[in-house]
This record gives C-alpha cells, sequence and structure tokens, in this order.
C-alpha cells in the first residue's frame, strides 16, 4: 500500500482493523486535519495484568514517497521490491513487528505491566503526526520506536538537534540578451552563497545541507528571486548556533557581492536527545536483546525520528535498530528473519519490563 507522507488513510485503516480484530479499542486522534494527512495518529493500549513498568511503542505509517510500484518479494528470506522503488519497510516493518508482537500478547495470553501503541503519520516530513499527538494520553513513560536502519542489536543511545533554514535572494529581472546589465541575477547570488558553504558531515556529530534550490522563470530572463532550503544537525546545541550562523554569513557575503538582497528565516527542526547506558529504557533493551540472542552495541544517529518529540515531552523513549537497510531507495529491503527476530524482542521487552 504506498503511503506518502499525508496520505496513509489506506494503511491506517488496515492496522486499526487489524488491532480490532484482536480486541483492542483503536482511537485515532484529530491531528489529520491539522496537519495535513488523511490520517491522524492512532492509539490503543492493552490494560496491565502484572506489575512492572508499563511500555509504548511507537512507528509512522508514511513513507518516502514511492515512484513506481510497490511489489514486495521474498528472495534468499530477503523481502525485496520488484517495482524499481522503496519498498517501505521505513517504517512498515516496525508496524508489522509490533502489531505481530500484540497479536502474541492476546493470544498467548501472556502477563505484561501495560503496553500502548502509537501509530503517527507525516513522519518523514518533520515528525509531525508525533508532535501533534496528545502525550498526556500514556501512562506509559518509556517507549520504543524501531526506526534505525541498521543490525538487531543497535541501540541509539542519542539523535541530533536540528535547524531548518529558508533562505530567498532578491535581485533584479532584466532581458539576458538585450541588457543583462541591467540584471541582478538571484541565482548567481544564491550559488555564489552555497559555493562558500561548507556542507556534508562537518564533524563525528555535525552535519550541514542544502536540500533544495528554486529560481527563474525563463532562460533569457536575469532571475530576480532564487530560494534555497537548507538544514543543520548537530549533537551540540553550541556547534549548531554556530553552524547556522555560517551559513547565514555565507549568504549575507554573496548577496552583498551580487548587489542582491537576502531574506533568512531560520526554524527550529527536532531537539536532540541523549541516554545513559543506565537509564532504563537502555536497561531493558540490552536485557531483552540479550534474552533473545543478539548481542547489544550502542551509537549515536544522525537522524531524527518520532523518539525525540517523546523526548522532548519528557518520555524516555529509545531507538532501536530493526534490520531495515538501504532505505529510501530501491534497493531498499529486510530480511524475513529480521521481521520475525524484532517481534521476539518486542515480546522480551514486554517480560523484561515485568516486574520480576
Amino acid at each position: 500500500m504506498p503511503s506518502p507522507p499525508g496520505e496513509e488513510r489506506a494503511v491506517a485503516d488496515r492496522v486499526a482493523g487489524a488491532l480490532r480484530t484482536l480486541g483492542l479499542d483503536v482511537d485515532e486522534d484529530d491531528a489529520g486535519g491539522r496537519i495535513g494527512s488523511t490520517a491522524g495518529n492512532l492509539y490503543a493500549r492493552l490494560a496491565a495484568t502484572a506489575d512492572g513498568t508499563p511500555i509504548f511503542l511507537c512507528a509512522h505509517l508514511d513513507t518516502v514517497p514511492p515512484v513506481g510500484a510497490i511489489e514486495p518479494v521474498v528472495v534468499d528470506g530477503v523481502v525485496r521490491n520488484a517495482g524499481g522503488t522503496i519498498l517501505g519497510a521505513d517504517n512498515k516493518s516496525a508496524v508489522a513487528a509490533m502489531v505481530e508482537a500484540v497479536r502474541r500478547l492476546v493470544s498467548e495470553r501472556r502477563p505484561h505491566a501495560g503496553v500502548e501503541l502509537v501509530f503517527t503519520p507525516k513522519e518523514e516530513v518533520g515528525l509531525r503526526g508525533a508532535e501533534a499527538f496528545d502525550t498526556g494520553r500514556l501512562a506509559a513513560r518509556v517507549g520504543y520506536v524501531y526506526d534505525q536502519a541498521g543490525p538487531i542489536g543497535e541501540v541509539i543511545l542519542g539523535a541530533p538537534h536540528s535547524a531548518i533554514l529558508e533562505i530567498a535572494f532578491r535581485g533584479q529581472a532584466a532581458h539576458a540578451g538585450m541588457a543583462p546589465e541591467e540584471g541582478r541575477s538571484a541565482i548567481a547570488a544564491a550559488a555564489r552563497a552555497i559555493a562558500d558553504m561548507r556542507l556534508g558531515r562537518l564533524d563525528d556529530e555535525t552535519s550541514a545541507n542544502i536540500g533544495t534550490i528554486r529560481g527563474g522563470v525563463a532562460r533569457n530572463i536575469v532571475p530576480d528571486l532564487c530560494t534555497i532550503s537548507a538544514e543543520a544537525r548537530s549533537h551540540d546545541e553550541a556547534k549548531l548556533a554556530d553552524v547556522v550562523q555560517e551559513l547565514l554569513d555565507a549568504c549575507s557575503f554573496a548577496a552583498s557581492l551580487t548587489g542582491c538582497e537576502v531574506e533568512t528565516e531560520v526554524q527550529r527542526g527536532f531537539r536532540g536527545y541523549r541516554f545513559r547506558r543506565d537509564d532504563e529504557p537502555v536497561r531493558l533493551a540490552r536485557a531483552a536483546l540479550e534474552r533473545t540472542g543478539y548481542s547489544p552495541t550502542f551509537a549515536l544517529s544522525g537522524g531524527g525520528a518520532d523518539a525525540n518529540i517523546f523526548n522532548e515531552r519528557g518520555l524516555a523513549c529509545l531507538n532501536l535498530a530493526n534490520g531495515m537497510a538501504e532505505i529510501h531507495s530501491p534497493q531498499e529491503h529486510i530480511a524475513v528473519a529480521d521481521l520475525d527476530g524484532m517481534v521476539e524482542v518486542t515480546l522480551a521487552l514486554v517480560d523484561v519490563a515485568r516486574a520480576p
């Protein structure tokens, strides 16, 4: 099922239907209308049957937009897309593992300290669904997302802070052949600015990127407008502020050299977080991984996930790798064994969260 950001309706209905078949009450909030999606956040809960630490599980329903048909096939135990576009393992592999784990919990009547489920829309375009979700509904204070491409066992201890920059260069339009000297090219100003910027991986915890550039109306007109969308990320907020200022300075300098004006807007993207290895969600994850035969490893991520939103709001939400690979590309894939493995990890999380 295609589910690009904002068009999650069919997948939301399928997931809600599967949970209701298991006897769960599924509530959909009004976030869809507020964030421009066909579906809101789905919320469901299993009431505790034992003492311990209640947990919540979250996965997002959207994928990056596919550019062709999605035709999953299993070849040598690996799920791939025969249609020449993304598979959607990011993040439907997590959705599948969580729903199957809940099915097992219900059918096997396994004791647990309480499990809550959240499925979000529009994660891929700025964590919009999670941002619109009322986290006050959650009884659990510890949660997990499976939204890291990597081998099962990799535990993400931290994610970066991010900033979004919207930049507009304004010049002077003129006929490019008859009177080019009367024009001031906004595209030339933007190009000069970009050439002066430090982009890509700046150090082991900081990056910067120009994502889009738009400008001009015809090849024989000196362009009077050029816009740039950029972002910067860092695990260190002070470094992030310095990089943002570098990008802004490059724009101001380029505008002054080319006789253009520049307008800039900086928005905070998502807020980063950092766990210690002895924090409760990490201890539970480590115990669950070891119980299911995986060796825990620890890493920092350069990407954002719904976990950023939950952590910013005072919950302790950990991101675990789930085996998906080459996400956001036609080569995206995941092994069937890893789908099964994350079901077992989920059940182990529920088990270790119970009081001894």
